[in-house]
């Protein structure tokens, strides 16, 4: 019966190997590679982790805490006839991770497909997502015909898994890759890379500016949300939007024409407020992202204003508590709804945004100085070889000197 031997998680730095190939598992997008001549020329890695800092307060994770390896080896691989087959869970970055595997391919035929996917993911809190640059090899016997591919991907719900369908032709799998004693090694290495540096390595006055977005663009996107274009679909939601933003705007004023919300008590503090025409983020963004996804909508009141008042008298007194009571939880759920929207918004189009380009620019940083490091190791290795070949021609020349030197002897 085929299963797993043994699972080995450490901490690392070296990359074994690259090579070229493009595929997924639940994503349609492209991937980045890079080339297998490094690591066939003994050319390790020479990038530093991602925003490589010391700073645990910005970061959340030291650097050595955000790099892993994880090693799986799987016994008499020939006779699995499992579909797929699954790593245990391995933690990296603050993350757990797993390993799947189709060893007869994934919707794709004579073909090895592994994955890199994020275990209890459907756990997580909504609109999570984590970047991640990963290396998964298959070992052979000789170091140098080892299978290695690796990408960066941003990992989240609709994408949690990443890797190849087309990893390796199964042809090829048996040529030193299976061992004498039937087994398979799989090797990952991931690294995460931490929204928390990018963030906390970001001064202020940039922080400012991208927690901010003018109030005309934030409305135009709800309109177009709620509402079909030139139509009003519900005098509804748009009043209760309307005083949403009333009840922003008073927030921010604190001065008497603050609407009144559900008794000042009950209030959680603001996410946004209004200054200029401005939408502001009022906190750091990875706080407010976590308090919009955990608190609570405004609650309804069970029990309602009573509908007979101590002396008997009923209806008006009623009618009166019961309309005001449903106007302010309507004002409630529209400041809450623009605040989603604004923080949604903010993250979305400006944050995510430059978070993004910070990590390609790290990335083409990295293709960089990996390229300058390999031209370095060729031109090394050409000197060294044009040294060898000049020993080889000077002891060549003593050889030949020598021989001349015995011949002339011989003759005197």
């Amino acid at each position: 019966m085929a299963g797993i031997v043994s699972e080995e998680s450490v901490l690392g730095k070296s990359v074994e190997g690259i090579s070229s190939g493009q595929h997924y598992h639940s994503g349609e997008a492209l991937a980045e590679w890079r080339s297998s001549e490094q690591v066939e020329n003994g050319i390790t890695s020479t990038s530093p982790p991602y925003w490589d800092t010391d700073d645990e307060e910005d970061c959340g994770l030291k650097p050595s805490e955000l790099y892993g390896k994880h090693t799986w080896k799987i016994e008499k691989f020939s006779q699995i006839s499992k579909r797929e087959l699954r790593s245990n869970a391995f933690e990296i970055g603050g993350y757990k991770w797993y390993i799947l595997i189709y060893p007869q391919g994934c919707d794709v035929c004579n073909h090895l497909s592994l994955f890199l996917c994020v275990a209890n993911h459907d756990k997580f809190l909504p609109g999570w997502s984590h970047f991640a640059q990963f290396t998964i090899a298959i070992a052979n016997k000789d170091p140098k015909k080892s299978k290695h591919s690796d990408t960066l991907h941003r990992f989240w719900k609709k994408e949690h898994d990443w890797g190849w369908k087309k990893f390796m032709e199964l042809s090829k799998v048996y040529d030193g890759f299976v061992d004498t004693s039937d087994n398979l090694i799989i090797k990952a290495q991931v690294q995460v890379i931490s929204f928390f540096a990018f963030w906390g390595g970001i001064d202020q006055n940039s922080r400012r500016h991208m927690s901010r977005e003018k109030t005309d663009v934030i409305l135009k996107v709800i309109v177009k949300h709620f509402f079909i274009e030139k139509e009003v679909t519900s005098t509804l939601v748009m009043d209760s939007l309307y005083s949403g933003l009333k009840a922003l705007e008073g927030q921010t004023k604190g001065k008497k024409g603050r609407v009144n919300l559900l008794g000042a008590e009950e209030m959680p503090a603001p996410i946004v407020h209004v200054e200029n025409n401005m939408f502001v983020l009022v906190d750091d963004v990875s706080l407010l992202l976590e308090r919009a996804a955990t608190e609570p909508l405004p609650p309804k009141d069970e029990k309602g204003p009573q509908n007979r008042t101590k002396d008997g008298n009923s209806g008006e007194d009623f009618d009166n508590d019961s309309m005001q009571h449903d106007e302010m939880r309507l004002t409630e759920l529209g400041r809450r709804t623009l605040e989603i929207f604004v923080l949604v918004h903010v993250f979305s189009n400006k944050i995510e945004v430059a978070y993004r380009e910070a990590v390609a620019l790290k990335r083409q940083e990295e293709l960089i100085r990996e390229e300058e490091a390999a031209s370095q190791a060729e031109s090394e290795k050409r000197a060294k070889r044009r040294v060898n070949d000049r020993e080889k021609k000077s002891k060549k020349k003593q050889v030949w000197l020598a021989h001349i030197e015995i011949l002339l002897s011989r003759d005197l």
